[in-house]
């Protein structure tokens, strides 16, 4: 009688890339994200097996604590399994998931919409679960949907952090950096160092994203960002992100030259001075909107705005057009050029304190590891 043939050994390094998707199940790919572990060997297995091997090998590993909690969520979904789920079947389920719309996730993942639905049936197969409720104009997730999607999205991020970190090579000749701020760090810090970055590093591409503080340690947490410019105190601390303080900045009043000064002609004023003054106001969900709005009220008074809504550029235009005065960052103000009279804020006055932010469970790319130092040592 013939001996049975030895199961296959696979080694796969930590540096995922979607040619593999197709050998392994979705929970020994969590595994292999794992960091600082350089090789895994990973058994051939079918189904019935792949939970409780995916266990085992976890127990092994120096695991950080969301990694064992990931697997363990997706014990519920792996178990079953006869196939193997694949990256592919994953762009396509978050895509339907954000668009809402099949023939819109198809045009998005550049695939035919028939081809889509066939592979978001097979991997609702594979998971023995309907991931979509499906009537006519109208798509939305299962409760089994709601399950899979944080941690669908966190796998597609965490294969694209190590794609890009494979092709970032040597000497930073070339890759990219995902870095949020707000839009008063655009127009204040960044420009400098980024141009020095670039001058070094020519060959890394710089995608920048603004957005509140709010936004943005969204967008870290899911894995859209690898840096990110926030303001503290965080509206909603999150111990799945570390910051480290870079700078804490005043804020001065701006108002036209063409207008009577704030605080009746004084070299600085007070916050309680701004009651009898009209303010250009920025949009909700901005950090300075909220501090600014939270100081008046603790003098006793609520602000008056002329204008509400707008973006730094936007808020600048309207207090050069003499529209109000405003309260924006010194760094702001020094470098908005001219038709703007600068008045500094009377002690204690306003502070902000701006911080440098990443995830904590997955160290930054290279290149974007090389920008945190150079703003660190600006």
């Amino acid at each position: 009688m013939n001996s049975p043939a030895p199961k296959k050994i696979f080694r796969f390094p930590i540096m995922w890339t979607t040619r593999y998707s197709s050998m392994i199940s979705p929970l020994t790919a969590i595994t292999v994200f794992l960091p600082r572990v350089e090789s895994h060997t990973v058994r051939a297995m079918d189904g019935r097996r792949s939970v409780r091997v995916a266990r085992a090998m976890a127990s092994t590993l120096r695991t950080r604590g969301r990694s064992v909690q990931d697997m363990a969520r997706l014990d519920s979904i792996g178990r079953g399994y006869r196939t193997s789920m694949q990256f592919q079947q994953l762009q396509y389920f978050v895509a339907v998931a954000e668009t809402r719309h099949f023939t819109r996730a198809a045009d998005l993942v550049h695939v035919a919409q028939p081809s889509l639905s066939q592979q978001i049936k097979a991997l609702e197969r594979e998971l023995g679960a309907d991931l979509f409720l499906r009537a006519r104009g109208n798509i939305t997730l299962t409760d089994a949907g709601e399950a899979l999607l944080p941690l669908a999205r966190r796998i597609l991020a965490d294969a694209d952090t190590a794609r890009h970190e494979v092709q970032e090579l040597a000497q930073l000749r070339r890759g990219r950096v995902r870095l949020g701020a707000t839009p008063s760090m655009c127009t204040g810090l960044l420009p400098d160092v980024l141009r020095a970055f670039h001058d070094r590093y020519p060959g890394i591409r710089l995608l920048i994203e603004e957005g509140g503080s709010h936004d943005l340690v969204r967008e870290l947490a899911r894995g859209a960002l690898d840096l990110a410019l926030v303001v503290l105190p965080l509206p909603t601390p999150s111990p799945a992100l570390t910051t480290v303080e870079l700078l804490r900045e005043d804020l001065v009043v701006v108002s036209s030259p063409d207008a009577p000064r704030p605080g009746e002609g004084r070299r600085t004023v007070r916050v309680a001075d701004l009651e009898g003054e009209r303010l250009v106001m920025f949009r909700h969900g901005y950090d300075l909107r909220e501090l600014t709005v939270a100081a008046c009220r603790a003098e006793g008074f609520e602000p008056d705005f002329a204008v509400e809504g707008g973006e730094m550029d936007a808020v600048l235009g309207f207090v050069r057009a003499g529209l109000g005065v405003a309260v924006v960052p010194r760094m702001v103000a020094a470098r908005a050029g001219r038709g703007l009279r600068v008045t500094p804020l009377a002690r204690p006055g306003l502070h902000r304190t701006i911080a440098l932010a990443h995830r904590s469970d997955v160290a930054p790319p290279r290149a974007a590891r090389e920008l945190q130092r150079m703003l660190l040592e600006r």
